[in-house]
């Protein structure tokens, strides 16, 4: 597998994946499915921010199957420093590390570019995620009860975050 910035020939792949969680999980509380030119328009957003788009791509097949990314957390300028990230596997390679290669990948970008946390929001119901989060050092920081729906049910955040250094200070 190699991980590597996304590219546009890559939208349709991640659409597909985006719009498989949309339709068959909670990861996603998204009820709409996108394009391709749905998601080149997203990642042309992120990179015009300075954040990165990064796919994981089989050696084998040379096919994207799995995609992540990170933005601001929050709009206002007293978050800059904190990121809220976004990690999907294609559905028939779940389990297979893909997710934590991406997500390790993630954090390294954070650090590069001077973050100092990184947040996870995550559907409390989906353990293997939480876990994986919590492998990989993010600390449980909350729950929010009832705040989502969908398939007809009520779904629960939890909030995870990463401290990426030990800056004492905002501009140490």
């Amino acid at each position: 597998m190699l991980i590597r910035d996304a590219v546009d020939s890559d939208a349709a792949a991640i659409a597909a994946i985006y719009n498989d969680a949309v339709v068959n999980t909670t990861a996603i509380w998204n009820e709409v499915t996108v394009t391709a030119d749905n998601r080149a328009a997203w990642m042309a957003d992120r990179r015009r921010m300075g954040y990165p788009v990064l796919v994981a791509v089989d050696d084998r097949e040379q096919s994207v199957i799995g995609y992540a990314s990170f933005g601001d957390w929050r709009a206002f300028d007293g978050y800059r420093q904190t990121v809220e990230h976004s990690v999907y596997v294609r559905h028939d390679r779940r389990g297979g590390g893909i997710g934590r290669a991406l997500l390790l990948a993630l954090v390294d970008r954070a650090r590069g570019i001077g973050k100092h946390v990184m947040v996870a929001a995550i559907e409390a119901g989906n353990r293997s995620s939480i876990a994986l989060h919590e492998k990989l050092g993010f600390q449980r920081t909350g729950l929010m009860p009832q705040v989502g729906m969908k398939f007809g049910r009520w779904l629960d955040l939890a909030f995870l975050q990463l401290i990426l250094d030990d800056r004492p200070t905002p501009g140490a």
